[in-house]
């Protein structure tokens, strides 16, 4: 074997691929082992609730060592709350042009959301953890609820600030109304939410507080 040849093999060797190859499509192999920490951090949670977690069983599940948890998540509470917050789609921010348009795409996000079974579950075993964990539930509503809450909050105000609603809106329960109309949907029918339940929720809120 010469030189030349010797030398292309020690560089696929050192870099894991020959010099000029296209990269392979895909996640960067950090986002990848992320994704497999949260996805088998939800499934824990899922099997054997909060306290039942184990970061060592985690990461196992994941794939991953455990020093590659670490780097990410100083504990178990941090994980879990990161882990719950990936079961929520984020909100649209309010353009400002349409409250009404602004805030059925709102809904209907959340209503997709609470559509999803498994999340549902999900969703009313960290309600009973709650009770246990209190500190951990009120990490999880400041750092995950109360942002979409203030994005609901946002969308109103403008609203109220370009006329479209009426002045002495209360924006707190404008919100409430809207956020517990999916919630309260989610929870006691079976099936998905009808074509159209954002609109319905939104205008029939509008019926109130629309100028």
């Amino acid at each position: 074997m010469n030189a030349e040849v010797m030398h292309a093999e020690a560089t696929v060797v050192a870099d894991g691929t020959a010099r000029g190859a296209e990269k392979r499509p895909g996640r960067p192999r950090s986002e990848r082992a992320e994704q497999a920490i949260i996805d088998a951090a939800l499934d824990a949670f899922a099997e054997v609730g909060v306290e039942g977690i184990r970061l060592e069983d985690v990461a196992a599940r994941a794939g991953v060592g455990k020093a590659t948890l670490y780097r990410r998540w100083a504990g178990k509470e941090d994980l879990v709350i990161a882990a719950l917050a990936t079961m929520k789609s984020p909100l649209p921010p309010p353009r400002g042009e349409s409250v009404r348009d602004d805030l059925i795409a709102m809904v209907d996000v959340m209503a997709h959301d609470s559509d999803n079974p498994c999340y549902a579950r999900q969703f009313a075993m960290l309600h009973g953890e709650g009770e246990r964990y209190p500190k951990l539930m009120a990490r999880y509503k400041e750092t995950v609820v109360e942002p979409r809450r203030e994005t609901i909050r946002s969308a109103i105000r403008q609203g109220m600030a370009s006329g479209q609603l009426r002045p002495d809106t209360d924006v707190e329960i404008a919100m409430l109304a809207l956020t517990g109309a999916v919630m309260a949907r989610g929870k006691h029918e079976a099936t998905e939410a009808a074509p159209g339940f954002a609109a319905r929720v939104v205008d029939q809120l509008l019926k109130g507080i629309g100028a």
